[in-house]
């Protein structure tokens, strides 16, 4: 294949005279790593012919991908894989580029092991909530279907987002981005009530995907406010599980973000206080908050059951239970997805280097470097197939074992919305 000026290529394939196939598995991390510093790149397989590589490549770019292929295993080797490395640039002024991410990524070539923590990815409220979408779509597409809109991101992942856009969905912020009279999903944060007055005023069909552990908390909300109670809500300001919780009662509620924020809290009644908190917080900060929070106002008291979701508890657990023996931890998530940032601060203060990513085009050479034990989770709104993906890139860096440690056994399921069920 021919490259456009100004290209690089990152080779996914090796095809071999003889008919073998030799998967380059770490083209991802290679190919991200080199778009990370502004050089244009394309993946793709590459022929090989008997004395080099297809004559559509320059002689200079023979070079590079020699000593690429020298890293990683020889043309004559008998197993069909095994390459980790192969750069081709379209000019010759890319050659020291190419010849730069060959180096950096045989720099780290050695053989690893991926302490594997679960559980780790989807969780039940995150399953519901893209089925729901899904099923819309598939009814959108028969006759007499509505267009699917979505307020807010259905779940915080840009994968998941990107497919569902591509299969229709159409995603805004704020309800008057959508047609009156239109269909739209809430998404799993939940929403306010005045979103919900909104809605009915604009005559949305609404379809409530909200994960059913927040609507615990905003019934609690409104539980608590109509007692007269004052009420702390422990989460991220601007997050949007935490406006929604927010709306349910705003004036009878206080955000607070951690232990610092108690000092300054001026409440009516201090025998009357009530905490709610955010369901993806991380489990030894909340405890702290509320230790303060109980310091400062013995009274105060929480809902009859933690706030905090299974699921986050249970991913900071497996995660716990291997950081320790791990050299740096990788966590698969989007910068917006609160549990998946949890889980990189946790590994962090408990001493191990952590790197969020949204996927394997994201780790860089350099955090490998003397690293033999990867840590690998994947937050509660990360699909689990970027796991597999990211262990076949690691794979392609040298020989890998994965090792599972399962920590406890997920089971909770909740049933799409009656307006799905109905429509199935």
């Amino acid at each position: 294949m021919a490259l456009p000026a100004g290209q690089v290529l990152v080779a996914d394939e090796l095809l071999w005279p003889d008919g073998r196939v030799m998967a380059c598995a770490a083209a991802p991390m290679v190919a991200g790593a080199l778009s990370s510093v502004g050089h244009p790149v394309v993946t793709g397989p590459v022929r090989l012919l008997s004395d080099g590589l297809d004559s559509d490549f320059q002689a200079a770019v023979a070079r590079t991908a020699v000593s690429a292929c020298a890293s990683g295993q020889a043309p004559g080797a008998e197993s069909p894989g095994g390459v980790a490395v192969l750069v081709a640039a379209s000019d010759v002024r890319l050659v020291s580029v190419a010849e730069g991410a060959v180096d950096s990524w045989a720099g780290v070539m050695r053989p690893r092991t991926v302490l594997l923590a679960s559980p780790r990815s989807f969780c039940a409220g995150v399953e519901r909530a893209i089925d729901v979408v899904e099923a819309l779509l598939e009814q959108e597409h028969a006759p007499g279907g509505l267009r699917v809109f979505v307020r807010k991101q259905i779940v915080h992942n840009t994968h998941v987002i990107a497919d569902l856009t591509e299969r229709g969905a159409v995603f805004v912020e704020e309800l008057d981005e959508v047609p009156a009279g239109s269909l739209v999903v809430f998404s799993a944060h939940g929403v306010s009530p005045q979103v919900r007055a909104e809605a009915e005023r604009r005559d949305l069909t609404v379809v409530d995907a909200t994960c059913p552990l927040v609507t615990k908390v905003h019934a609690e909300a409104r539980r608590f406010a109509d007692r007269g109670s004052s009420i702390v809500l422990i989460g991220h300001a601007g997050h949007e599980e935490v406006e929604g919780t927010y709306g349910e009662a705003p004036d009878a509620t206080v955000v607070v973000g951690g232990p610092q924020d108690i000092a300054g809290l001026d409440l009516p009644d201090p025998s009357n206080i009530t905490y709610l908190t955010q369901t993806t917080l991380a489990v030894d900060e909340t405890r702290a908050t509320i230790a303060a929070l109980k310091e400062r106002f013995p009274q105060a008291r929480g809902p009859g059951s933690e706030d905090i979701c299974y699921a986050t508890t249970n991913r900071q657990n497996a995660l716990s239970a291997i950081t320790a023996q791990a050299d740096l931890v990788l966590v698969l998530g989007s910068d917006n997805s609160s549990n998946s940032v949890r889980l990189v601060e946790l590994a962090r203060t408990a001493g191990t280097r952590a790197h969020l990513i949204e996927d394997p085009s994201r780790i860089r050479p350099d955090w490998l470097r003397d690293v033999a034990t990867i840590g690998l989770s994947a937050g509660a709104s990360a699909p689990p197939a970027l796991v597999q993906e990211t262990l076949s890139a690691l794979a392609g860096l040298g020989p890998l074992a994965v090792q599972e440690d399962n920590t406890t056994t997920e089971d909770t399921y909740f049933a799409p919305p009656a307006a799905v069920r109905k429509n199935r």
